[in-house]
């Protein structure tokens, strides 16, 4: 196995896979990446199987150090860095495969959250109730620590980079209900017109805005009933807050809609003090953009071989003198 240590563990920094399902009933969130199609691109690059874990970075990046190589990180997502290798630095990229070797340093930094790093052969951690997602309000896992160990598999194949992955613009996309009879048509047309602000306590469990108060046919109150990530709550209060993918699984409060699973992903994008609105579509129109996505997915894992490189090969093979000898 392949070990890294943590010289520095960032902020707002966790392990998290494709989610932890199975467990709803038991009032257990999915958890999992705010944004999947970052952390599938982050294996991809790595050398991972799409499936498995990665560091998600939400405010600032770890340092790392290699104690036991090689082996090979997937950057998906808008970071800097610098390797520090036998005495020389080199500026890092995002958006590609790094292979590293024992006692090379790498210092990452987030230009904009989110961003998630990959693993060769997928990021080894405990597995609890089938996930190695972190859900800190349950104990299961915890934010990455100074001095931690990471393992992985050895890095096999050729370093990979790719073109940056884009989240998506215009509109958030939602499907009415299911409590629709609790709003009017008039509290309707205000939450879609409306340019609602994320405020700052929103977190891994909810997505909480700001904007114009948006009231209730009777009650804000319902008999509890199931929920899911994406579906926008209404309280009390009337500013919305839709829920991520910490979000228990049952609430209270009607609900004016829910995000389609196509635009889900963006949610992780929109940072505090920033704006975003809403669409309403039916279910055809969310099921041709989900089918939209992954055919754009699938053409950002076709370019990689266009980008494709092997930098450590290109520089141990030397070939740059051996041109000029030849000549």
């Amino acid at each position: 196995m392949a070990r890294l240590i943590v010289e520095h563990p960032g902020l707002g920094v966790s392990i998290q896979d494709s989610g932890r399902t199975g467990f709803r009933k038991l009032g257990v969130p999915v958890s999992g990446a705010l944004d999947q199609r970052l952390r599938i691109a982050a294996n991809i690059l790595a050398g991972a199987p799409e499936p498995a874990a990665v560091l998600e970075v939400l405010l600032a990046a770890p340092v790392l150090r290699v104690e036991q190589g090689p082996l090979r990180l997937g950057l998906a997502g808008a970071f800097s860095g610098v390797l520090f290798r036998d005495g020389d630095e080199k500026k890092i990229d995002s958006w590609r495969g790094l292979t590293l070797h024992t006692g090379d340093r790498l210092a990452l930094k987030l230009l904009r959250p989110p961003g998630s790093i990959g693993f060769s052969g997928g990021l080894d951690a405990p597995a609890r109730l089938g996930s190695r997602s972190t859900y800190a309000r349950a104990g299961l896992g915890g934010p990455l620590g100074r001095g931690d160990i990471l393992t992985c598999a050895p890095a096999e194949g050729a370093d990979l980079a790719a073109p940056p992955l884009g989240s998506g613009e215009g509109p958030v996309r939602f499907i009415p209900g299911p409590q629709a009879e609790a709003f009017s048509p008039e509290t309707f047309a205000t939450f879609t017109a409306s340019r609602w602000t994320v405020r700052p306590e929103s977190d891994r469990m909810g997505l909480r805005l700001a904007g114009p108060r948006l009231t209730h046919e009777k009650s804000a109150n319902i008999v509890s009933d199931g929920v899911t990530p994406g579906a926008i709550q209404i309280p009390g209060d009337g500013q919305p807050i839709v829920l991520r993918a910490d979000g228990q699984t049952s609430g209270g409060y009607a609900k004016i809609g829910c995000v389609i699973s196509a635009d889900l992903d963006r949610l992780a994008h929109v940072l505090p003090g920033e704006e975003l609105s809403f669409r309403a579509v039916d279910l055809a129109e969310a099921a041709r953009a989900r089918a939209e996505q992954r055919a754009a997915f699938e053409k950002w894992r076709q370019a990689l071989a266009t980008f494709g490189f092997d930098e450590d090969k290109l520089w141990s093979e030397n070939l740059i003198s051996g041109a000029i000898s030849g000549a």
